[in-house]
């Protein structure tokens, strides 16, 4: 019985992966930290689009070639669109491989705010 126990640990404990174990690329998420429900979350120029992340809520990852510590985001709710247009990235570095949060709130005078988070 005990062989078979310690067997047992054995095969949970090498089944067992962290979601970063195998990661090969740059994996970003939206957090809607407004009060707003936004229908599409555009981050610089990628195709693939953040849709439907409600108020509180988080989007799923979306896996990025080259990113930075903050972008061009363009949030789309309702009828108006919302515009975070950074200047430049000079003396920024590009994210080295893992998982990010873009963590995006619309100011009562309709400035995007983008507080960037390392996931662990």
């Amino acid at each position: 019985m005990k062989r078979f126990f310690i067997f047992a640990l054995t095969l949970l404990t090498l089944g067992c992966t962290d979601r970063d174990d195998d990661v090969d690329a740059i994996n970003i998420r939206i957090k809607n930290a407004s009060n707003r429900n936004f229908d599409e979350v555009q981050v610089a120029d990628a195709e693939e689009v953040y849709e439907n992340v409600a108020s509180g809520d988080y989007s799923g990852y979306l896996v990025y070639e080259t990113a930075f510590q903050y972008a061009f985001v363009q949030i789309r709710s309702g009828e108006e669109t919302f515009t975070l247009q950074p200047i430049d990235f000079v003396g920024e570095t590009p994210l080295p491989i893992g998982f990010y949060t873009y963590e995006l709130d619309i100011t009562a005078d309709g400035n995007v705010n983008l507080n960037f988070r390392i996931d662990y």
